[in-house]
C-alpha cells in the first residue's frame, strides 16, 4: 500500500484534517474535511473551560471528564471513517502531524478556571488532546508540530525543496478547488513534513542495516 499522512488543525470544536502522500517531492491531498469534535446538544461542549469556570466544584472536573470522553469518541470516529476510505483507495495512514499553537505547559485546573486567558489556552489544547487520544486508539502515532515553527521545520526536511513544496500546496487551489484555507494549506504541509521524517528515518535504519550486516560478514 502507497504511505499516507494525516495534517491536522484543530480549532472550538472543529478542525480541519487534510490527508496527503508525497513522492518525488510532490504532494498528492488524498482528502480534505472538517471535522467535529463536539455534541451540539451537550452544554458547554465547544468551550468546556468556559462553562466550568460557572460551576461549583467538584462539577468543573466532571463536565470536563465528560466532554473529553465525547469529543474523543467523534474524533476517533471521524479519523477512522477517514482512514478506512482511503485503505479502500491502497493508501495507508502511517502518521498524524498535530499543528499546536505556543505548546506552553498548563497548570491545575483551579489555576486555569481563575484566568480567562488560561482558559482559551486550555480549550485550545483540550480539543488537541482529542486527537491525541483518538489518534492513540488507533495506533496512530502523532507527531506535534508548532505552528509557528512550520517553516522552519519545512526547511529542515526538505532543504532545498522546501520552497517549491510550500509553492506546490499553495497552487492546488487552482487544481482542487475550494476550500483551500490557511488550515488547509498548514495541515498539508505538516503531514508531508511528518512523511519526509519518516522517509529519512527509514533511509538511516536501512543504511545502519546494511552497515551491520557488511561488519559481521567481515568478522
Amino acid at each position: 500500500m502507497k504511505r499516507g499522512a494525516f495534517g491536522i488543525q484543530m480549532h472550538s470544536g472543529w478542525g480541519v484534517l487534510v490527508a496527503v502522500s508525497t513522492a518525488a517531492g510532490l504532494i498528492e491531498i488524498l482528502d480534505r474535511r472538517r471535522i467535529l469534535t463536539v455534541d451540539p446538544e451537550t452544554t458547554g461542549a465547544k468551550q468546556p473551560y468556559h462553562h466550568a469556570a460557572t460551576l461549583a466544584p467538584p462539577e468543573p472536573e466532571k463536565h470536563i471528564a465528560n466532554c473529553m470522553a465525547t469529543s474523543t469518541q467523534l474524533a476517533l470516529t471521524a479519523l477512522n471513517e477517514v482512514r478506512r476510505e482511503l485503505s479502500g483507495r491502497g493508501y495507508q495512514i502511517g502518521g498524524c502531524a498535530l499543528l499546536l499553537a505556543s505548546g506552553r505547559p498548563l497548570p491545575p485546573l483551579a489555576k486555569i478556571l481563575a484566568s480567562h486567558p488560561l482558559i482559551h489556552t486550555a480549550e485550545g489544547e483540550f480539543f488537541r488532546q482529542t486527537i491525541r487520544h483518538a489518534c492513540e486508539a488507533l495506533h496512530i502515532p502523532v507527531t506535534s508540530i508548532r505552528e509557528r515553527e512550520l517553516d522552519a521545520e519545512a526547511a529542515r526536511a526538505f532543504g532545498k525543496g522546501a520552497r517549491r513544496m510550500q509553492q506546490n500546496i499553495a497552487g492546488l487551489s487552482s487544481s482542487i478547488g475550494p476550500p483551500w484555507t490557511k488550515d488547509h494549506k498548514n495541515a498539508a504541509l505538516a503531514a508531508a513534513v511528518m512523511l519526509a521524517g519518516e522517509n529519512t528515518m527509514g533511509t538511516r535504519a536501512r543504511r545502519a542495516n546494511r552497515e551491520m550486516l557488511h561488519t559481521s560478514r567481515e568478522s
